[in-house]
C-alpha cells in the first residue's frame, strides 16, 4: 500500500516536506496565528473573480494545522494565512467559506469559489476536472489504531478501516485489491476525520487512515490511541481552481511562488509547525 501512489501513475513533485489531508474538528492546534502577513504588498488588479475585488476560498476547516476553527468559529491555519497572503499579493480581499471536503472541491470546480485549499491531493481524477497550482506541501498519511491492537501495515486490509469521505485515503483504501486497495467492504467513509477517529474509539472500526499532523492531534487528545510505525502513503498538495481559468491559475501560482521565494510561506509554516 505504500507504493499505491506509484501504481496510480502519479508523477508529482513535492516542494515542502510537511503533512496533511483529512481531518480534525474538535481539537485544534495551538499556535498563535499572526493576523498581519508580512512581506505582502497589495497591488491593483483587474483579475476576474467570483466577487469583484475579492478572492473566494472554499475549504473544509477540519484539518489542523492547515485549516481549523478558532474558539469563535473562524477558520484559521496555515492554508488560511497563505490564502490571505496570496489575496494581498493580488490586491484582493479574502473571503473564506467553510464547507464539506467534497463540496469545497466542487465549489472551485464549478466556479462558485475562486480557489480551494483543504489539503487537496493532486491526482489524475482531479486533474481531469480541475487545474492546480504548483505543490506547496507533501502530505504523509499514517494509520491510527488502539494501543495493543493486532493491526499492522501488512494485515491492515483484514480489518475495518475508517477514513474521511472524498479524500484520497478513502479512494485508495476502498479501491480493489488488484489496484492496491482493500475493497469497499473493508472501508467506512465518515463526514470528517474527527468522526472517523471517534468511531475507532467506540470500536466501530479497527484503524483510521489520516494525515500525520492531524493524527498526532487525535492521538494526543484520545488516550489509548497510537500511530502505526511507517508511512501509508505520501502525496503532494496544491491549490485548486476551475479548469480552464488560466488567468486565475497563473496569478495565484505566481503569488504562491513569490511567497515561497521571499520567505513569507515558510514563516507562516514555522508559526504552526516546529521541528521536534
Amino acid at each position: 500500500m505504500k507504493n499505491y501512489k506509484k501504481m496510480m501513475g502519479l508523477a508529482l513533485t513535492g516542494v515542502l516536506s510537511l503533512s496533511l489531508l483529512t481531518a480534525c474538528g474538535d481539537k485544534k492546534a495551538d499556535p498563535t496565528p499572526t493576523p498581519e502577513v508580512e512581506n505582502t504588498t497589495p497591488v491593483e488588479t483587474t483579475l476576474k473573480t467570483v466577487q469583484e475585488g475579492k478572492l473566494t476560498l472554499s475549504t473544509n476547516a477540519e484539518f489542523p494545522p492547515y485549516e481549523m476553527l478558532d474558539d469563535s468559529g473562524k477558520p484559521i491555519g496555515i492554508d488560511m494565512e497563505v490564502a490571505e497572503a496570496i489575496a494581498k499579493k493580488l490586491g484582493l480581499e479574502l473571503v473564506i467559506n467553510d464547507m464539506g471536503f467534497d463540496v469545497a472541491l466542487l465549489a472551485a470546480q464549478n466556479g462558485q469559489s475562486d480557489i480551494a485549499m483543504a489539503g487537496i491531493t493532486v491526482n489524475e481524477d482531479r486533474l481531469a476536472v480541475m487545474d492546480f497550482t504548483d505543490s506547496y506541501a507533501t502530505g504523509v498519511q499514517v494509520v491510527i489504531v488502539k494501543e495493543g491492537s493486532e493491526v499492522n501495515m501488512d494485515n491492515l486490509g483484514d480489518y475495518q478501516i475508517g477514513t474521511q469521505l472524498g479524500t484520497t485515503g478513502y479512494i485508495y483504501a476502498s479501491d480493489t485489491p488488484e489496484n492496491g486497495g482493500y475493497g469497499e467492504d473493508h472501508v467506512i467513509g465518515y463526514e470528517s476525520g474527527a468522526v472517523a477517529v471517534q468511531a475507532l474509539v467506540n470500536g466501530q472500526v479497527d484503524a483510521v487512515i489520516i494525515d500525520n499532523l492531524p493524527a498526532a492531534e487525535y492521538v494526543k487528545a484520545n488516550p489509548g490511541l497510537t500511530t502505526l510505525e511507517g508511512t501509508w502513503v505520501e502525496e503532494d498538495y496544491a491549490i485548486g481552481v476551475q479548469k480552464g481559468n488560466t488567468e486565475l491559475l497563473n496569478a495565484v501560482n505566481g503569488a504562491l511562488n513569490e511567497l515561497k521565494a521571499d520567505g513569507t510561506f515558510q514563516g507562516i509554516v514555522d508559526r504552526y509547525i516546529t521541528a521536534d
